[in-house]
């Protein structure tokens, strides 16, 4: 069995990623970090989850088995700080953060906030989309876990494959999303049940970390130039779930934009092809780690519609499908029954 050490275990993410791991059949969590929960059982803290019970969280800074992949599921400015220490030591790394996304250490000090400290590790690191970077992930030793709304966007944009040069460079994405992929671990009261329920907003307009991204990363392989985003996030009053509507204007008329989407999507796993954009919702999406596309034509304009679970393809079981890559097993092991 690999062992996974989990680094932050006690957030949202870290939870989904330790029921995942709790039904894998060649990996076990060994090591678990909280330092607001240290000294806790995981049957304390997650009497729902099937996890090793024996398990208690340690603080951040105690000694991680060796030999253990590490998961760095905690926010960036310590992701920041842990993810070099962990590297140095020999521990294959994959960090949840958005810390080493971004190739413009600009962009990023500007969008995170943030003194980048350790900027060339980001050559290092593997932009974790299985679908695009899929060679580069295997036997990888660091890799970055893309973001929720980034993956939703970049991935259905990247399976449109060459026609991607018939699109004008200027793309709209409209997304939504449910709390826990809006920042409910801030203590915002914005993003409290009291600040959604019967309430829908947008946030973070023209402003959002993901933006860059986005842009970065959506037209990768392609040899064009970074597009114009226009990304505006909005929040939803649900908790889980990110539904995509991402605009475009074609060059021409005709081209077969649906046609490539299915071709391009047949030997992915966890692309799921809808006939049409309405059949899209985040029911069906939910606790999977599938993203679900579809798209409708007009003319010049393209819309596409795209779902996924935030907390699932936008983090822990699109972390679990790295680690298989990572650790040379089958991309699907323990995400498809």
């Amino acid at each position: 069995m690999s062992e996974i050490s989990i680094i932050g275990a006690g957030g949202f993410t870290g939870k989904e990623l330790l029921g995942l791991l709790a039904r894998h059949p060649k990996y076990k969590a060994v090591h678990v970090t909280s330092d607001k929960l240290a000294g806790k059982s995981l049957s304390e803290v997650f009497p729902d989850l099937i996890s090793p019970k024996d398990l208690v969280f340690k603080k951040h800074e105690d000694e991680v088995p060796k030999g253990s992949l590490v998961v760095l599921a905690v926010p960036n400015d310590a992701s920041l700080e842990l993810a070099p220490k962990f590297l140095d030591k020999g521990h294959k790394v994959i960090d949840l953060s958005g810390v080493y996304r971004l190739h413009n250490q600009e962009k990023f000090e500007t969008n995170y906030k943030l003194k980048h400290t350790s900027f060339s590790l980001t050559d290092k690191a593997v932009f974790g989309i299985p679908e695009i970077f899929r060679d580069k992930l295997k036997g990888a030793d660091f890799v970055s876990n893309p973001g929720c709304f980034s993956t939703s966007v970049i991935l259905a944009l990247y399976l449109l494959g060459n026609l991607r040069k018939e699109i004008k460079p200027r793309i709209v994405a409209d997304c939504k999303s449910g709390i826990s992929g809006a920042g409910g671990r801030v203590e915002d009261g914005g993003f409290s049940f009291n600040g959604v329920y019967e309430n829908f907003r947008a946030y973070k307009i023209l402003s959002h970390q993901h933006e860059p991204e986005i842009q970065e990363y959506c037209f990768a392989g392609s040899g064009l130039s970074e597009p114009e985003i226009l990304f505006v996030p909005h929040l939803l009053p649900v908790y889980r779930g990110i539904l995509s509507t991402i605009y475009l204007e074609a060059n021409s008329e005709n081209l077969p934009f649906l046609e490539t989407l299915l071709e391009n999507s047949k030997s992915e796993p966890f692309v799921r092809i809808r006939k049409t954009p309405e059949e899209i919702d985040l029911a069906k999406v939910q606790h999977t780690n599938f993203l679900d596309i579809s798209l409708r034509q007009r003319g010049k304009n393209i819309t596409i519609v795209s779902a996924l679970d935030n907390l699932m393809k936008g983090a822990a079981s699109q972390a679990l499908q790295n680690i298989n890559l990572m650790l040379n097993e089958s991309e699907t092991l323990g995400l498809l029954s």
